[in-house]
């Protein structure tokens, strides 16, 4: 039983094993819901990446069989975790990122909705994920990230957390981490 009821918890399939630490990333410019244009490879500093499936909408039905994806349910818990806990991560010096492959203008209802002071970046078209061969699944037609975030500086990977088995407790890991280096 997880934290999401009898939902199936992710395994490490080995889909980020290649996302090793001082890999540099792509230079690419992502579209993000507060209307800048961010390429993460130019960032300088550290910054946090949550890389989420999907966010879904009140009154609105998941994709197919979401219910039996392992790891596809918690993107709003753990988007909320981060939310909570955004002031600590600044105060360590890390900004926040969200992305995922959906549209900008659909992450805009979500970043209103749920309150989140951080900007979410918008892979529709793909372009990243190809890039850096991101693990995803596909259901309904439709290709989805698995849940993992990057931790990134000056443009290169510092680590990765692949897969993530509690979404609502997940920023408290990462922030942990920031703060024991």
């Amino acid at each position: 039983m997880t934290e999401h009821g009898s939902f199936p918890r992710p395994m490490d399939d080995g889909g980020a094993d290649h996302l090793k630490p001082s890999l540099k990333l792509p230079s690419l410019v992502l579209p993000a819901t507060d209307g800048s244009e961010v390429c993460l490879a130019g960032l300088p500093g550290r910054s946090v990446v949550a890389v989420y499936p999907w966010t879904g909408r009140p009154g609105h039905a998941n994709p197919p069989d979401w219910d039996l994806i392992p790891g596809a349910h918690g993107s709003t818990p753990e988007l909320e975790g981060f939310r909570d806990l955004s002031s600590a991560f600044a105060a360590g010096g890390a900004r926040i990122f969200g992305l995922s492959r959906q549209t900008t203008a659909y992450q805009r209802e979500m970043v209103v909705r749920l309150r989140v002071p951080f900007p979410i970046l918008s892979d529709a078209e793909g372009r990243f994920t190809a890039a850096l061969a991101l693990p995803s699944f596909v259901t309904g037609g439709e290709i989805y990230l698995k849940r993992l975030t990057l931790v990134i500086g000056d443009g290169s990977i510092k680590t990765v957390f692949y897969p993530v088995h509690e979404p609502a407790r997940h920023a408290n890991d990462v922030l942990l981490w920031l703060q024991q280096r």
